[in-house]
């Protein structure tokens, strides 16, 4: 009998221990284990991070990382950590919270407008994406892609077409690079180098005028009519005498890109540059800036008409007058000098 009690005995601890284990496992695996008020919260693991410095990014978020790093281990995930963004839910528990670390890395949106310089570029994308601008511009200026998919410094601008684009934020700066490249390509369709083809230019040629005309007009529904006033120019064989392109030519010449200038002087028009197209009859060697889409199939669509000339419309603010004749120009930038001169414009 005494024999039994302590069998029984014993038997009841160990269901009350086992009890008390299997609580324990559960709260640990299934309890609720965030510690954040909103609704969800974004967890970024950089690549090749280790489990300790998991541990630093995911302990201000979690309320008990004890527990977390007992399923953590127990489930295997402290050697296979990835990279990536991560939305964990409020309410999650830790088998939960690691099945999102382990599998549900979200792309996001990295967009870019005209930016001017390979190097404004780079720092535009760092702040959307894991690498950091001095790693995008090594890549961006690598003279090996760059010789083997026909770009230099100066055309490397055209293979970034402004739009919005899908990409892991974990993304190195090469596979930046690449995938833009192949964006590139896939925005040169059948369609659109046939254009040029018809139209005599390269697409280099193309990105570099649709330059031009992103910086004269804000205005899409106008884009067609400046294109086809630089190409009158250009197919007959006259400078495009182009202003962005004297503005960018100084700000090149000076090395500051911050200034703003919002009037070109005579003395301007003399600065030594193969950008300055009041100097030159060649196109530049390169775009001024990254070119919307519209102001790319502007050029590629440029209306036909018997413009050479135009100048800002004061009279309807971010358009502009066309003139087929210099004695018609004269007077419609003597509209737009008097207005200048009136608002104090001087640079």
């Amino acid at each position: 009998m005494y024999i039994k009690k302590i069998l029984l005995a014993i038997a009841l601890v160990g269901l009350i221990v086992g009890g008390i284990f299997a609580y324990n496992v559960y709260q640990a695996v299934f309890s609720p284990n965030t510690n954040f008020d909103k609704e969800t919260s974004v967890v970024y693991i950089p690549s090749g991070a280790t489990y300790t410095e998991l541990i630093e990014i995911i302990s201000p978020i979690v309320k008990d990382i004890y527990s977390f790093d007992k399923i953590a281990r127990r489930k295997g995930y402290i050697k296979n950590i990835k990279a990536g963004k991560y939305i964990l839910k409020k309410g999650l528990n830790n088998n939960e919270i690691i099945n999102v670390l382990r599998s549900k890395n979200l792309p996001i949106h990295v967009s870019f407008n005209n930016q001017e310089r390979l190097e404004n570029l780079a720092g535009r994308i760092a702040v959307q994406i894991e690498a950091d601008s001095i790693s995008l511009l090594k890549a961006f200026k690598d003279s090996s892609f760059l010789d083997v998919n026909g770009f230099s410094e100066e055309t490397a601008l055209v293979m970034y077409v402004p739009n919005k684009y899908e990409f892991f934020w974990n993304t190195s700066a090469i596979q930046y690079r690449d995938r833009m490249l192949a964006e590139y390509k896939r925005f040169w369709n059948k369609s659109r180098m046939e254009k040029a083809k018809k139209i005599g230019l390269t697409q280099h040629e193309v990105m570099t005028i649709a330059s031009i005309v992103q910086k004269e007009t804000a205005k899409v529904d106008e884009r067609r009519r400046v294109a086809g006033v630089y190409m009158n120019r250009h197919n007959n064989g006259w400078k495009l005498d182009a202003d962005p392109t004297v503005i960018y030519a100084i700000k090149k010449h000076r090395n500051d890109w911050d200034t703003v200038i919002k009037r070109v002087l005579y003395k301007d028009l003399e600065l030594d540059s193969p950008y300055n197209t009041y100097k030159n009859i060649s196109l530049p060697p390169g775009p001024i800036t990254m070119p919307d889409i519209s102001s790319i199939d502007a050029v590629l669509s440029y209306e036909k008409h018997d413009y050479y000339f135009f100048v800002a419309n004061v009279e309807n603010f971010g358009y502009h007058k066309f003139a087929k004749t210099m004695a018609q120009h004269n007077r419609n930038k003597k509209q737009y000098i008097d207005w200048i001169n009136k608002k104090g414009i001087r640079r």
